[in-house]
């Protein structure tokens, strides 16, 4: 390992660590060498480690060949530093000095400049050797080095940042590692870097380092690294035309800036490179090169938000021309709109006719408020050809803000085709289906059939096969118009997505492994932008948790509403419906209580609407179960007015009575319920699905009566799972066992229940295979003899450790609480434990052997409950 001249240890591959073995082994051989590499690389280092190696084996170490009286003398060797910038005289020199037999001769240079007598140098030496090349630091090697100066073991992700940081150039690895040295004390000393989202904070004083390399470059190539470090990928032929110069001609400046160690030999900067040149650049220089830079590529039509976005990262912003940031403007937004409204907002100040795409902008970034107030400046605006735009961007805005009747008036008053189609829709949500079958009956053909306006009207008619027609051949609507607007993807202003259309179709019929991928789809494409992503995500959970999969749900609703953003208020509503099912599922009653005052907001600031009924049917259910169902009494009468004016389509009625039918069962209403049975049944015949929840409703209410018929209950658990809804199969299965006094069907029908949740029927007592030639013997945790568990009490003993109370035990094995209290009992008396704090550590530590000496984790929910 060397030292640098700052004492800094430097790590050098495997070739040069041989090249510096065979010199200490034996000093006074022969020695006639080249070290080349770019600047930072460690020549220096190289020579200083040959200077030490000489002068203790007692020889003379010489900087200068004139000082060499004889140049065959033996005792002497002559090390020379940057031979690249010795004049022609000089390189003269020392080729006679290696052409007359010096017997130890190592010449540092970088790779440019090559004067002619270098290059002559540099093959008298090759008869000596090859040369030794010096590269860049691999990540091992930087891992190493960091290593050696934090004086300990560095972790992978902090080596992997500064690694990427610095390209692994030795020079500025060591400024940025002796920066972060932890323990340090002064502005630049910090612990050492963790993998942090955005990357590392390189210290100020570690990019003042670069100042002398900076300005010993010539303006040329300063400028032709300030236009890389705009980030753009600036091609040859558009740096030529930057710095006057043909593409061929280009081959000295970026030469020089390579065997600075500034540029990488792929002709890319480093980051904290980029960072130095950005900041430390004149910011006059930097404004005129990246302005030039842009307008060259507007010119030639080729990107240009990269270049821009820079000057707005370096504060240039301000000296944007109108006509960049508008074309800027135009391409963020697809990539960012909220950079787009920004851009469109300089170049509206500057008198280019923007407002509509700002409008359109802010709103596709999810911030309303501007999108809204800036449309209704265009509408309001007489003489504005802009005001069909703006009408169509404050409808949007207010349909995610739950004013669908507004919205509708706006739509139609815009009157576009694709507004018209919108405006259909929203009516049809707010229970008129008049103007979507006039829609349908005479399409629009006054403006171009865009891709907007083409999936608008399929959407549309989709939504009426929802009406009338089987829920399949919707779906399949559906999806082809969330497929053909993918390629617009995120610069498509929605007020509902065809995937979230579609999802809700699937969830109404059953169809859920399509909704699944019709979301995953749009998801992909940002289909929307951040306006319907939420709204999208949030679908996705709905998906989860009705398979029964809360557990994965609870974490994906949390990750959905992170980051301080309000919810719009459609979008508040399934969240909040989300927050109830799960702590619903997860037998959460705390969790229901807490969901239940989110959602009176979330029902009052939305209007009930035909795509609401869903969270609106977890509202019936969550307010039975808290005694407050008839405080949601209003908002059901206006969903079932709402579907009586469109005739009660049997795809969306059906999935409300199935809600209502548990709401009834949990009031203790038996008459409601059998009136929701008597719906369901009515519409059985519409589709497979409403099939199956008219039997399953009609199993519920026999079983709460008493009639536990094991068949018909089993098929019916199986129907529900069959087309997605697990939870509700496992459930009915397990009340169903509960109060069967036939044995043998309770067996079937937990078994059942078990399998349809996602967990195997539990043999108890079973034997485990024993080694080749001897008999098998009972496994030592499952076998019921003393000491040992059986397989339920094992069950019990994993939700136990999980923290949930008896009720949820109860309601996750199908067996009452009180059952469980006897389990409990039962296994603290076979454990022989005094306690209940002894009877928790002797069962963590069976669970933890049977587990393999890990901690047991049951695929239960691990939440906390009070008990």
């Amino acid at each position: 390992m060397l030292r640098t001249d700052t004492g800094s240890p430097l790590v050098l591959d495997e070739q040069t660590e041989a090249f510096l073995a065979r010199v200490d082994a034996d000093p006074r051989l022969p020695l006639s060498a080249a070290v080349q590499g770019a600047g930072g690389h460690g020549k220096t280092a190289v020579l200083a480690r040959l200077r030490r190696s000489y002068q203790q084996a007692g020889l003379v170490v010489l900087d200068h060949w004139r000082e060499l009286a004889d140049p065959a003398d033996p005792g002497h060797a002559v090390l020379v530093d940057d031979a690249h910038l010795l004049d022609a005289g000089s390189l003269g020199e020392l080729c006679r000095l290696a052409e007359s037999g010096q017997p130890r001769l190592v010449v540092a240079f970088r790779p440019w400049p090559r004067p002619p007598g270098l290059v002559e140098l540099v093959e008298l030496l090759h008869r000596g050797g090859p040369p030794v090349l010096l590269g860049p630091f691999s990540e091992q090697r930087t891992a190493t080095y960091l290593g050696t100066v934090h004086g300990g073991a560095t972790s992978p992700a902090t080596a992997r940042l500064v690694h990427e940081q610095t390209g692994g150039v030795p020079r500025f690895v060591e400024w940025l590692a002796r920066a972060l040295r932890p323990g340090g004390s002064g502005p630049d000393q910090a612990p050492p870097p963790g993998p942090r989202p955005a990357g590392l904070e390189i210290p100020r004083s570690v990019l003042l380092q670069f100042v002398p390399e900076l300005e010993s470059l010539d303006l040329e190539v300063r400028r032709l690294l300030l236009a890389l470090a705009a980030g753009a990928g600036v091609p040859t032929d558009l740096l030529g035309a930057l710095l006057s110069r043909q593409p061929e001609e280009l081959d000295g400046p970026l030469a020089a800036a390579r065997a600075s160690g500034l540029l990488g030999p792929d002709d890319r900067l480093t980051p904290i490179v980029r960072r130095a040149i950005a900041t430390l650049s004149p910011a006059s220089q930097r404004a005129v090169v990246w302005q030039r830079l842009a307008e060259l590529q507007l010119q030639r039509g080729g990107r240009v938000l990269p270049l821009v976005r820079s000057m707005i990262d370096n504060g240039l912003g301000g000296s944007c021309p109108a006509g960049l940031a508008e074309a800027a403007g135009d391409e963020a937004l697809i990539e960012d709109p909220t950079l787009a409204a920004r851009l469109f907002a300089v170049a509206e100040a500057a008198g280019r006719p923007t407002a509509a795409r700002r409008a359109m902008a802010a709103a596709l970034a999810g911030d309303l408020d501007s999108a809204l107030r800036l449309a209704d400046r265009l509408i309001a605006t007489a003489d504005s050809p802009y005001r069909a735009e703006g009408a169509a961007v404050a409808a949007t805005a207010l349909v995610h803000r739950g004013h669908p009747d507004r919205a509708v008036e706006l739509y139609r008053w815009a009157g576009t085709p694709s507004s018209m189609a919108f405006a259909a829709i929203g009516a049809v949500g707010t229970g008129q289906v008049g103007p979507l079958d006039r829609l349908l009956d005479d399409p629009p053909t006054d403006g171009p059939p865009t891709l907007l306006a083409s999936a608008a009207l399929l959407m549309a008619r989709g939504l009426r096969e929802t009406l009338s027609g089987p829920p399949t051949a919707a779906l399949s609507t559906l999806v082809q118009a969330s497929a053909l607007l993918e390629p617009a993807g995120r610069a498509v202003l929605l007020p509902e997505s065809p995937a979230a259309l579609a999802a809700l179709v699937a969830l109404h019929s059953g169809e859920l492994d399509i909704g699944e991928r019709a979301l995953d789809r749009a998801v992909a494409a940002g289909l929307g932008a951040a306006l319907t992503t939420r709204r999208h995500r949030l679908l996705q959970t709905w998906l989860l948790m009705v398979r029964g999969r809360a557990t994965e749900a609870g974490p994906r609703l949390a990750a959905v509403t992170a980051g301080g953003t309000p919810l719009e208020s459609r979008d508040l509503l399934f969240a909040t419906a989300l927050e109830i099912g799960v702590a619903r599922r997860n037998s959460d009653l705390p969790g229901l209580q807490r969901g239940w005052v989110r959602a009176r907001e979330a029902v009052v600031r939305h209007p009930v609407d035909l795509f609401t009924l869903l969270p609106l049917g977890e509202f019936a259910i969550a307010a039975a179960r808290l005694g407050e169902l008839d405080r949601l009494a209003p908002y059901l009468d206006e969903a079932r007015t709402l579907l009586a004016r469109l005739g009660d389509p049997p795809m969306w009625t059906t999935p409300l009575h199935w809600s209502c039918l548990h709401a009834a069962i949990m009031a203790d209403r038996p008459t409601v319920a059998d009136a929701h049975v008597a719906a369901l049944t009515a519409t059985a015949g519409h589709s497979p699905y409403a099939a199956v929840l008219a039997a399953a409703g009609q199993s519920w209410v026999e079983v709460l009566r008493g009639e536990v018929d094991p068949v018909r209950v089993e098929d019916a658990a199986r129907g529900l799972h069959g087309i997605g809804l697990c939870w509700d199969g496992a459930r009915l299965a397990g009340q169903a066992a509960i109060r069967t006094s036939d044995r043998r069907a309770m067996t079937t029908l937990l078994d059942c229940a078990r399998m349809l949740q996602g967990r195997p029927a539990g043999v108890k007592g079973a034997a485990r295979p024993s080694a080749a030639g001897t008999p098998p013997v009972a496994d030592p945790v499952t076998a019921p003899t003393e000491g040992r568990l059986s397989e339920r009490e094992r069950e019990v003993a994993e939700l136990v450790l999980g923290g949930l109370t008896y009720k949820q035990i109860g309601d996750r094995l199908f067996i009452s609480a009180k059952t469980v209290e006897h389990h409990v009992a039962r296994m603290r008396q076979r454990l022989n434990c005094a306690n209940r704090s002894e009877l928790l550590a002797r069962l963590r530590s069976i669970t933890e052997e049977r587990s393999g000496g890990q901690p047991a984790s049951s695929g239960w929910s691990r939440q906390r409950a009070v008990r």
